[in-house]
């Protein structure tokens, strides 16, 4: 679509899940629901509409060894962005990405910083590892760095016990975690066991990666406090092959991992039907490929929410969730278009038909 063109999109326009629309117009890069006057050039599609997708875990930068450059860096941004996904919460790159920012037809990052971790208790190469001491001020820097997110990581494996445990004393995270709100920041954490959330919910956590961990006791706390999780089904499926892996040095973390995936969509499901906000994310990056989002909109029905519900996890609730703009008048256009009704059968979102950013034609 040349500049100054305008794109008139006709059939199903899912502004919410409530509210659809019968068309809408792309206009010098907004999206407008009133025919513009004296439009000449017009190219016009037909299809059901969603804003962008988004991904809310998602690690543009990194590969299983740690940053990347940029090349790797774009071929990541553009898989997401051709499988519809055009807002991404990169949760945790060792890389400087901000040179996308600069780029209109690459998907816009809000960025977590880069990991914080305790020393030898992640991924090489991945975190600032430090210990509780030093946790408030690097958590400050990261909340200035970042684009109002930081990210912890609240367990991995404990290699002395032989299974997942929680990385940070109480009382570290209540002085890190009221530092990032002081800096208009939020906070998630990377917590795959229980033994970590009740400390990170006493502290005052914002949200919970992967939340595997969370128990009938845990469940309604979470609900009550608003704090939300992003589950990465798609990450979790690997766990049986991690257990396989470890097996034979930390059989208790191995056993460990495959009980937690075993009940990964009751865990879901049970935290879902309790109000806990639920939003999709991929894990894309580090060992998992991008442009996986349409997968973890069929987990999460497989957990137990149903198809508008889980669309609405990647497109209209996550990006009120995320402070960024739908399909409003005079938003950006940033959209996805399909050739059927996504609401109806979620597999539709891994063919999109047209995919618009900052009302740019870019895909497929």
């Amino acid at each position: 679509m040349s500049d100054g063109a305008v794109l008139h999109i006709t059939g199903r326009v899912l502004v919410s899940a409530e509210d659809v629309r019968d068309e809408v117009w792309v206009v010098d890069g907004r999206v407008t629901f009133e025919r513009p006057a004296g439009a000449r050039d017009v190219r016009t599609v037909t299809g059901w509409v969603l804003p962008g997708l988004v991904d809310a875990h998602c690690h543009v930068g990194l590969d299983a060894h740690g940053a990347v450059d940029e090349a790797t860096s774009e071929k990541q941004a553009v898989t997401d962005r051709d499988a519809g996904t055009l807002l991404i919460r990169d949760a945790g790159s060792a890389a400087d990405t901000r040179w996308i920012d600069d780029r209109e037809d690459l998907p816009r990052i809000i960025r977590a910083g880069r990991h914080i971790a305790r020393t030898r208790r992640y991924i090489r190469n991945y975190a600032h590892e430090i210990e509780p001491g030093d946790l408030a001020a690097y958590v400050a820097a990261e909340a200035r760095r970042g684009d109002g997110w930081v990210k912890l990581v609240g367990d991995w494996i404990d290699r002395e016990r032989g299974d997942l445990a929680a990385c940070w004393p109480g009382d570290a995270l209540r002085e890190a975690i009221a530092a990032a709100h002081a800096e208009g920041a939020r906070v998630t954490a990377h917590c795959f066991a229980a033994e970590s959330l009740p400390d990170l919910l006493a502290a005052g956590i914002d949200c919970v990666e992967h939340a595997t961990g969370l128990t009938e006791e845990l469940i309604p706390q979470f609900a009550a406090r608003g704090v939300a999780i992003v589950p990465t089904l798609v990450n979790i499926a690997t766990f049986p092959a991690l257990a396989a892996g470890g097996e034979g040095r930390f059989p208790a973390w191995s056993a460990h991992m495959r009980r937690l995936h075993e009940r990964r969509y009751d865990t879901v499901g049970a935290a879902h039907e309790a109000g806990i906000p639920v939003y999709v994310g991929t894990d894309a990056g580090g060992s998992l490929a991008h442009g996986l989002v349409a997968d973890e909109v069929a987990e999460l029905v497989k957990a137990g929410l149903s198809a508008t519900e889980a669309v609405s996890a990647a497109s209209w609730s996550a990006r009120a969730w995320l402070g960024r703009e739908g399909l409003t008048e005079g938003a950006s256009a940033d959209l996805v278009v399909y050739e059927a009704d996504p609401r109806a059968d979620v597999r539709v979102l891994a063919a999109p038909s047209l995919v618009v950013l900052r009302g740019r034609v870019v895909g497929p």
